[in-house]
């Protein structure tokens, strides 16, 4: 079994938690709607995934909706001590399997009971909220009437650190001056770096950095440079694209996710792969638009 301590812990809200998380969002059905075809199968996944070491698990009530977190909630309930649970609220489904803002008052209260309900928690340990001003991407909007809503539901003890996710530089800096950020969850691999400033402020101020689709998400990372690397290693793509994230920066904490065993187990993997500086500036070039070396 790979040792997942080799990549070091770091300050998730209370608590401190391993880099190399789990997240669930694979363990629903097509388009992330609707129950998996093998739900015996995710339930194996996740108890594999907290054996191995992982003590963060990603997840949100709009997967399914309700699909992962009743998932989680019969693979892992009573839960380790240790375990940190990180959700998402702000987006509702439409039956369409369509992705809908939620972002008022009485949506955020629902998400976070609909949540707790489905987890089987008194309180959460972390809620992002989902920024959607735009339902392709990242795009301004102030965060803070919602923000305020979720700083309420904090104060009345339903949850303990708020995050955010999908969210634009400004937006992170507007919610640091309105609540403690626990996290930022936005997209960001070896092509796509847009936030590199935004991982390194965040990390001078000691919050967690955690990258959606660290692996591409549905357009899986494909670079000549890095299967080269890859093959001189003897690893596969994307465990060096995990270990170039953990690599990166001390701050970031990693959620891939997926509904194989094997596939888990060559995740968790990356977290003993160490890159040469060599092999780091080769990979550092994907994403910068420099020309290969």
């Amino acid at each position: 079994m790979v040792d997942i301590s080799k990549a070091g812990t770091y300050a998730l809200g209370h608590r401190n938690v391993r880099r190399l998380g789990y997240g669930a969002m694979q363990l629903a059905g097509p388009r992330v709607f609707g129950p998996p075809k093998d739900r015996a199968g995710a339930v194996a996944v996740l108890r594999a995934a907290v054996e191995s070491g992982v003590d963060h698990i990603d997840t949100s009530d709009f997967y399914g909706p309700h699909v992962t977190n009743e998932i989680i909630r019969e693979a892992l309930h009573p839960y380790p001590d240790d375990l940190v649970i990180v959700t998402k609220v702000g987006a509702r489904r439409g039956p369409d399997a369509s992705w809908n803002p939620a972002f008022s008052a009485a949506d955020l209260t629902g998400a976070v009971e609909d949540n707790l309900r489905n987890l089987g928690r008194d309180v959460l340990d972390v809620v992002n909220l989902r920024l959607m001003f735009d339902v392709h991407g990242p795009a301004e909007g102030s965060v803070a009437e919602p923000l305020t809503a979720l700083a309420e539901l904090q104060r009345r003890g339903l949850v303990r650190h708020i995050g955010l996710s999908n969210a634009t530089h400004r937006q992170v800096a507007e919610a640091r001056t309105l609540a403690e950020i626990a996290c930022v969850q936005n997209q960001y691999n070896l092509a796509h770096r847009g936030d590199d400033a935004l991982v390194a402020e965040l990390a001078a101020a000691g919050t967690a950095y955690v990258p959606f689709f660290p692996l591409g998400g549905f357009t899986p990372l494909q670079s000549t440079a890095l299967s080269e690397v890859a093959g001189e290693l003897g690893a596969t793509a994307m465990q060096v694209a995990l270990a170039w994230l953990l690599q990166r920066a001390p701050n970031i904490l990693l959620i891939p996710g997926t509904s194989s065993l094997a596939h888990l187990h060559e995740n968790l993997a990356a977290a003993a792969l160490d890159l040469p500086a060599a092999a780091r500036d080769r990979l550092d070039r994907i994403g910068s638009g420099a020309p290969p070396a």
